[in-house]
């Protein structure tokens, strides 16, 4: 637990020298500070919706996967609720929508880079979240 704690400091730390390095280059304007905080809205409302992270998390864990497969992982999603969000990460270009002309015709989602290095992003908040919520608790 102490070697995950030390991970997350480490990210936090890391963080900083990003905002730094960024502040750098944009400034430490009004419009600096406005271009950033909508930057974090917009992506909480892709992360911070319901399913998001499920279906990246399930592409990481079980690769290139098939609408139905996906389906079968997430518990509960709806068939066009499954549809839509595939859609909104498309476009938002976290997967990749692979089609093999067949006969028949086959699709594949799959993780793009840019929804790998996301979901790499992630993994030290949710590690903090289950933490701070006692989901995760130190074994001694």
């Amino acid at each position: 637990m102490a070697d995950v704690r030390a991970r997350i400091e480490a990210t936090v730390d890391h963080g900083a020298s990003i905002r730094n390095v960024l502040a750098a280059q944009t400034g430490a304007s009004d419009a600096a500070v406005a271009w950033e905080v909508q930057a974090a809205v917009e992506a909480l409302d892709v992360f911070g919706s319901r399913w998001t992270i499920e279906i990246l998390s399930a592409l990481y864990i079980a690769g290139p996967t098939r609408f139905n497969q996906m389906k079968t992982l997430l518990d509960g999603i709806s068939s066009r609720t499954l549809s839509d969000k595939l859609t909104l990460l498309t476009e938002r270009e976290l997967v990749v929508r692979k089609v093999d002309p067949g006969p028949p015709e086959r699709v594949m989602y799959v993780l793009s880079d840019h929804g790998t290095t996301c979901g790499k992003l992630l993994s030290p908040l949710v590690a903090h979240l289950k933490i701070r919520s006692g989901a995760l608790r130190d074994p001694r």
